[in-house]
């Protein structure tokens, strides 16, 4: 099986089709990434075959919610290598997608990738997901905020939730740990306006892996105080 094929042939296993030239959007997105990463530490999943799995494919898993839909402004907080806000952007075109990561050197990458696939509606920006929150232009402005990063629920939830705007939703990429993170999650929901709708087990394809997403969604303003400043809310979950 070709490297490539891995992400074709496992498209129909999450009922998922892309146009072939989306396919090539693929293709030029991880040769940029392999290539970055030998200058710079962008992800640590370097063969062909596992980018294809645990980058590509992973990320699409978010259409298998039903939340992605045309024209929505989604935000990506702590994307990393951009997952999984570009391959979202890569596979709709019609959603406008903010990519935040509070490492520069990943932003230029990120920036580089738009540019050579020719993406619009798109940005990438460098800055910590504590100042952003806070900022008018951006709180309270997504209709959903998606995260993969590594981070306790509770933590993720001061991190994302500003962002999103009442009635919108905040979807956690998870691992099977999610259990004990909801529970230890009540408080952080509670104060920062969320609730849990739904959640979705999805194996990957080609995997042995089953990751987890948690839609959670934004039912009253989170009070003007959160997000705390830069570091608090890692060092004193709510």
């Amino acid at each position: 099986m070709s490297d490539i094929d891995v992400l074709v042939e496992g498209l129909p296993q999450l009922d998922i089709t892309l146009e072939p030239e989306k396919i090539d959007d693929f293709r030029l997105y991880k040769e940029l990434l392999k290539e970055w990463n030998e200058k710079i530490n962008i992800t640590a999943i370097k063969d062909d075959m596992e980018i294809d799995i645990k980058h590509f494919l992973d990320s699409l898993t978010i259409f298998k919610t039903g939340y992605i839909k045309e024209g929505l402004k989604i935000i990506d907080i702590g994307t990393g290598g951009g997952f999984p806000g570009l391959p979202i952007k890569i596979a709709n075109r019609n959603t406008e997608v903010v990519l935040l990561d509070s490492l520069n050197k990943r932003i230029k990458f990120l920036t580089e990738v738009i540019n050579q696939v020719g993406l619009d509606n798109i940005k990438a920006i460098h800055g910590r997901a504590e100042d952003y929150g806070k900022d008018k232009e951006y709180r309270e402005e997504f209709d959903i905020a998606i995260s993969r990063a590594v981070a306790p629920l509770n933590i993720l939830l001061e991190y994302c939730l500003p962002f999103v705007k009442v009635g919108g939703y905040f979807i956690a990429m998870k691992g099977p740990q999610i259990n004990n993170e909801v529970e230890e999650s009540e408080k952080a929901l509670k104060i920062l306006g969320g609730n849990i709708e739904e959640r979705f087990d999805i194996k990957l394809p080609f995997s042995d892996i089953t990751h987890i997403l948690l839609v959670i969604k934004k039912i009253s303003k989170t009070p003007t105080k959160y997000p705390r400043k830069a570091g608090k809310p890692k060092q004193n979950p709510l």
